[in-house]
């Protein structure tokens, strides 16, 4: 048996690699009726510092996974040779699967097709695609592509940015996926805004407006607005944060068999290094997500609806029972109505005395959501913070929350439109309570609902 396996921190519903290393989601796509889905793995480390691949994973129903042979592996010789970054996947116009992402070691952007169903993967005498960044932009800057086809051809954006100017989202088309011409900046930010570098771009319409994901300032952002597809010019109306902090990074989307906008994010570990030494992994993804475009320009996510074909045991359909919720690895729904100056609190994680537990906890009166993983862990070598996230509430309207709790991974669902995640390593074996906690005016609980969860490898 590996450590990684004997770890009482490593989620069981949560996908995530056998062992080693695991951060950004590559190349998702629905090909064929099922669901595939690519990762950046260091198969030989467990703290990031070796030379990545892309791991490959395919599932009928979204939430039961099989591993497949590796996707990329480096190119003695090519402009992939010290490591297969991120990337994007799209079907050709013959059909065929084709990845487009980063080499490193000048960062370049490379090509890989497939013609056996996503097995195994050829890469063309043509590499890289993309040799250098346009003038201006720094080659460490130059990273991540996003794909789409117009009727004119193929799309492509690439993170960049200038130092004292802000990030940038490149953009380039082409007629094979081969040739490619820069146009111009799809958009920019302001240093001082969303930082020097846009990582990990993703770029696609939701209902009648456009999305731009980046990953900026160590958090995952977003953008909504208005595509001039004549121009090819991007201008944002509204923005916020998906995860609330740093421990949600990457995330990348595509659209399944049922037109659903699926995303996926890298839920980063808040532990040291030697820690995840010890444990022999690192990295999951977050659950599959939904995004919805809700009115006001506001952006809905909500966990895909297939995670409750692993709800195991109900423990508890009752408010006044919530001391039947015991375990590390749960689905805890809950509405409580919360007054004009009220709070409502939860604890989860928590030992019998207190000593360790994670709090969830909305301030009606200042509309802030909060995940407070201040006291989660008594252990050395762990992170806790608190995250954050405003989430105004209509005056008849309920706090709905799903709580997802998968050993060290933390997942809170807010009224469809809020999302906060959280990665928690509790010192004790009997950090697996739940309660409520009474702060300022009573919330009362209306619904609470709680079940264990099963592992998605049994």
């Amino acid at each position: 048996m590996s450590n990684a396996s004997r770890d009482p921190q490593r989620p069981v519903y949560h996908f995530m690699p056998p062992e080693q290393w695991l951060n950004d989601p590559n190349g998702p796509i629905f090909y064929e009726g099922r669901h595939h889905l690519c990762y950046q793995y260091a198969p030989d480390v467990a703290d990031g510092w070796g030379v990545k691949y892309w791991g490959h994973a395919v599932s009928d129903d979204l939430v039961h996974w099989e591993h497949l042979p590796m996707a990329l592996s480096p190119s003695e010789g090519a402009g992939d040779q010290d490591g297969c970054w991120t990337g994007s996947a799209v079907l050709d116009d013959d059909g065929v699967p084709t990845f487009l992402y980063t080499g490193v070691k000048p960062q370049v952007q490379c090509l890989a097709r497939s013609r056996d169903g996503m097995l195994t993967w050829d890469k063309p005498d043509c590499n890289p695609v993309i040799a250098a960044p346009p003038p201006g932009i720094d080659q460490a800057n130059f990273r991540d592509p996003c794909l789409w086809r117009e009727d004119d051809g193929w799309y492509m954006i690439i993170g960049s940015g200038v130092e004292g100017e802000g990030g940038k989202a490149l953009l380039y088309r082409s007629q094979d996926l081969e040739a490619w011409e820069y146009l111009h900046p799809l958009c920019e930010g302001v240093e001082a805004e969303t930082g020097t570098m846009w990582e990990c771009p993703d770029f696609f319409p939701l209902g009648d407006r456009h999305v731009l994901l980046i990953s900026a300032l160590g958090e995952q952002l977003y953008m909504i607005g208005d595509y001039d597809c004549e121009a090819h010019r991007f201008t944002p109306t509204s923005s916020g944060r998906i995860g609330g902090g740093i421990c949600y990074y990457a995330a990348k989307s595509y659209l399944d068999g049922d037109g659903r906008r699926v995303l996926w994010g890298w839920l980063r570990e808040r532990r040291d290094r030697g820690h995840q030494i010890a444990a022999g992994w690192s990295g999951l993804m977050s659950l599959p997500q939904i995004l919805t475009l809700l009115p006001g320009d506001a952006l809905g996510i909500e966990p895909a609806p297939e995670i409750v074909d692993i709800r195991g045991e109900l423990l508890c359909s009752d408010p006044d029972s919530c001391a039947d919720i015991v375990g590390e690895a749960l689905e805890i729904d809950v509405e409580a109505e919360v007054p004009e100056e009220g709070i409502f609190a939860m604890r989860v994680r928590c030992t019998p005395d207190g000593e360790e537990a994670t709090a969830i906890r909305y301030d009606r009166a200042t509309g802030a959501l909060e995940l407070d993983m201040t006291r989660s862990s008594a252990g050395d070598g762990v992170e806790c913070a608190l995250h954050s996230r405003p989430l105004e509430l209509a005056a008849d309207e309920s706090l709905r929350l799903r709580v997802f709790l998968d050993h060290s991974a933390v997942e809170v669902y807010a009224n469809g439109r809020e999302c906060l995640v959280g990665r928690v390593y509790p010192s004790r074996s009997d950090a697996r309570g739940v309660g409520f906690v009474a702060e300022g005016g009573s919330a009362p609980v209306t619904k609470l609902e709680a079940w264990a969860m099963r592992s998605i490898w049994d």
